[in-house]
């Protein structure tokens, strides 16, 4: 497979390069990676390792992204890439998202979308990885996704340019934003390799000025990855800047990586972070990583009825009209798009 030169950067003196995608804005030299591992100058041209080789597809239901609030119900193509810009000592993926070799299959666009169609997928989401660092990858998927009358998601960790986020949104319906331990910037440093959490906000609010469907998660570490004042302040930043009806998801950390030893998030510890995020104003929190937990299910803000019952990733009850309304009190509930009832099995992997 030939090289594919990246998008976003600029050439500098010396046959350097500065790399514009991610918000660390490596400045490369000749021969040399990006911290991502997956882009690499050769000879003053900066090039994507990564485009075009997959190392996971499968068909998920899109409740695991998560999103509960666009297309309950949906069933969508997952695609990874190689490659991420943080280190996480915790990370689920670290298998393929830490790898320096920029390993993968070869699986072109059009394979991607019509992998899509043939399994009965409505969507398709780029995610597992860092899908920012694959982004010419999915820029061209996402494309062909748009013309053959898919959706598109990203499941992201928020750490881009708002140059990047102008390029990817327009082909986007709607992203999932991962924040860990609060959004503490102590936290990040330390746990993550990664110095600053501002830009992580700045790409919330260019999504919002695209109208790209925003959902986030919070995962809740225990002792160093917990703070409930940390949890107030990022609570009270999504109510003040993407509104109280943004859906939060408070997800169950466990044990992995680096953090094998550390314990799992206790259920009381999730309950706590729960009420101190509903409690900042926000209409739609959710406890993740728990199967049948009652946070699990979307609340009517005004009649307190279950509109939407959950048990893991699978919708067992739904009590919406068509229009979306709660079908007790008639208050609107914020679900783009439709309900979709399929019968997929999970989980599905193609590799």
């Amino acid at each position: 497979m030939s090289l594919h030169e990246a998008l976003l950067y600029t050439r500098q003196d010396d046959n350097k390069v500065k790399c514009c995608l991610c918000a660390r804005s490596c400045l490369i030299s000749m021969g040399a990676p990006g911290f991502c591992l997956v882009r690499k100058n050769e000879n003053g041209t900066l090039y994507s390792l990564n485009y075009g080789k997959a190392v996971s597809v499968g068909v998920d239901p899109i409740s695991k992204k998560p999103l509960y609030h666009f297309n309950p119900g949906a069933s969508v193509m997952s695609i990874a890439a190689a490659g991420c810009n943080f280190r996480c000592q915790f990370c689920d993926n670290w298998m393929i998202s830490q790898d320096h070799q920029a390993p993968g299959d070869p699986f072109s666009a059009e394979e991607a979308v019509s992998a899509a169609q043939n399994t009965g997928c409505q969507g398709l989401s780029y995610t597992y990885t860092e899908p920012t660092i694959f982004l010419e990858y999915v820029y061209d998927i996402a494309k062909l996704a748009k013309q053959a009358g898919l959706f598109n998601t990203f499941v992201t960790n928020g750490y881009m340019t708002p140059e990047a986020v102008k390029t990817i949104a327009p082909c986007l319906d709607a992203v999932t934003v991962d924040f860990k331990g609060g959004a503490d910037p102590d936290f990040y440093r330390t746990n993550m390799s990664v110095p600053t959490v501002e830009p992580i906000y700045d790409t919330l609010k260019e999504f919002k000025l695209h109208n790209v469907h925003i959902e986030l998660t919070n995962l809740v570490i225990p002792k160093i990855g917990n703070s409930s004042e940390n949890i107030r302040s990022l609570s009270k930043w999504i109510n003040d800047y993407l509104g109280p009806d943004t859906p939060l998801h408070m997800l169950r950390f466990h044990p992995e990586y680096k953090m094998a030893n550390t314990p799992a998030t206790s259920v009381q510890e999730m309950e706590h972070a729960y009420l101190t995020a509903k409690n900042q104003g926000l209409n739609y929190v959710y406890i993740g990583n728990i199967t049948d937990h009652p946070a699990e299910n979307t609340i009517c803000p005004n009649c307190d009825i279950a509109v939407i019952k959950r048990c893991g990733f699978e919708v067992t009850q739904w009590n919406l009209t068509d229009d979306m309304h709660c079908s007790v009190c008639g208050h609107p509930i914020p679900i783009k798009g439709k309900h979709w009832q399929n019968n997929q099995k999970f989980p599905y992997a193609l590799f």
